[in-house]
């Protein structure tokens, strides 16, 4: 039988390894995501944001002013309303920030629209 060592060498060091994942993307101001809802009575409301948005992100969001028990405006990243229309996406917004929201509340939400299509051609 050959020595111990032939069998099993040792190391003279451990082997360490370090994986490094990096997620790089585009820095964007306002940091506000893709959605605000501004509740009725929020420390700012929509003529505020208004200033803030056209000051930092001109032409990129839409504000939108409701008649809404709890919200008085949605600012809408104008980007989200190429792919969805208004009158499909606002209900939506609305009813989902209802459940987790009050009047005094301004609420960031991001949103992920995937359109997904499917096409038969003629072979």
């Amino acid at each position: 039988m050959p020595p111990r060592e032939t069998l099993f060498p040792r190391s003279a060091e451990p082997v360490r390894k370090a994986e490094i994942t990096i997620k790089l993307s585009e820095f964007e101001i306002p940091p506000m995501q893709d959605v605000l809802l501004v509740g009725k009575r929020a420390p700012i409301g929509p003529e505020a944001v208004r200033r803030m948005v056209d000051a930092l992100s001109p032409e990129q969001y839409e504000i939108i002013n409701l008649d809404h028990k709890i919200f008085e405006a949605v600012v809408l990243k104008k980007s989200l309303l190429k792919l969805l229309p208004q009158e499909k996406l606002l209900p939506i917004i609305i009813e989902e920030g209802s459940r987790v929201a009050n009047e005094n509340t301004v609420i960031k939400a991001q949103l992920n629209i995937v359109i997904q299509v499917s096409r038969a051609v003629d072979i």
